[in-house]
């Protein structure tokens, strides 16, 4: 258990709070500057203007008072460092995804994606009212964060590959690069995963350093230029069906704020959710035609492929089981799902198929 986690849980951390209730807070006042790191590079299609979404509406909203300084990876700390940089008070807020922080904690995998997880719909559903916030904010209180979904890519394809995948024996040895636990499900198949930050992925695969990738999807994926490398597309993956980004704050810098600023912090973030969410969305099908009209091959994985993937990821949600909080949020995610997939199968599902029948669509 950490510093902040005994305090809060000791009866002079107790004590501490009860009398922390008896005064008026204490708010920064006038203008502040807020220090954002992100896990992207600039410029990088979709995600990097997630992050540059939440922070220009974070100083609009405020009139200027909460402005905030963009820095992207590599300008103040490196792409995977930043959850560090944050916790430790030398940056003052993050944009990344999540999962890239499975190693501080794996619950921290839900709030991005999972293997077989949920799509951006279910995601929404699942964190704002079905308790999700809740468990990244007390999740977040271990590490000293304030965290809240700031993006979401939508479903990612499955990959560039340098050849066709046709059956699970060609991922034994395939250096691929996936991150989360949809890449430790992949090693669970014999995969050689690398996590790499998305800005050193293209030169990786043209180097040779690896055999394929997943990135995004057609519209982020064009943006990076792998159609210029390898023509193997994988549309569909089972790793991220609805990736969310966060956007997260120290939570001492965070409780400072005044409850205005608090607000906005957290309205930005979640109108940055949703612009991204339609960005990528809006952009892929036009970009997945011209990758094709480009010579790209559109594939999808044979079932016994999907079939080994889901072994695998069963495997690899599975070896967390036993940390409390892990299979709390485990408990919590799947139940949602649950309830909005049955929903969604039977209204959305049922009339996008029929749409499509009648419709020629």
């Amino acid at each position: 258990m950490d510093r902040r986690s005994f305090l809060k849980n000791s009866a002079l951390g107790g004590s501490a709070a009860a009398a922390t209730t008896l005064a008026a807070p204490a708010y920064a006042a006038g203008h502040r500057t807020l220090t954002l790191v992100t896990t992207w590079g600039r410029g990088l299609a979709g995600v990097h203007d997630a992050a540059q979404r939440a922070a220009d509406t974070i100083t609009a909203m405020s009139d200027g008072t909460l402005t905030i300084d963009l820095k992207a990876a590599g300008e103040l700390v490196g792409a995977f460092e930043v959850f560090d940089a944050v916790t430790s008070g030398q940056a003052d807020m993050y944009h990344g995804a999540d999962y890239y922080f499975v190693g501080q904690h794996p619950g921290y995998a839900f709030f991005t994606s999972v293997p077989f997880g949920m799509s951006p719909q279910e995601l929404m559903n699942w964190y704002y009212h079905g308790g999700g916030h809740d468990l990244h904010s007390e999740l977040g209180e271990i590490f000293g964060l304030k965290s809240f979904l700031a993006g979401n890519t939508g479903p990612q394809a499955g990959g560039w590959f340098a050849n066709e995948i046709t059956g699970p024996e060609d991922f034994q040895g395939l250096k691929f690069r996936m991150p989360g636990l949809g890449g430790q499900a992949l090693g669970n198949m014999g995969a050689s995963v690398q996590n790499l930050p998305g800005a050193e992925v293209y030169q990786a695969l043209a180097s040779g350093a690896i055999d394929g990738t997943e990135w995004i999807g057609p519209w982020a994926d064009e943006k990076a230029g792998f159609q210029e490398i390898t023509k193997f597309y994988y549309t569909a993956g089972m790793h991220e069906p609805g990736a969310g980004l966060s956007l997260a704050t120290n939570l001492d810098v965070f409780n400072e704020l005044s409850p205005a600023h608090q607000k906005i912090i957290e309205i930005a973030s979640g109108e940055a959710h949703q612009w991204n969410l339609a960005q990528f969305m809006n952009n892929n099908g036009a970009a997945l035609e011209r990758l094709q009209a480009g010579g790209v091959k559109v594939l999808e994985f044979p079932d016994s492929v999907w079939d080994a993937m889901g072994t695998a990821a069963m495997e690899t949600m599975d070896q967390y089981n036993g940390d409390e909080l892990y299979d709390k949020i485990r408990a919590s995610y799947n139940a949602s799902m649950a309830e909005s997939s049955s929903w969604i199968s039977k209204s959305e599902g049922a009339y996008r198929a029929q749409r499509d029948r009648v419709m020629g669509g």
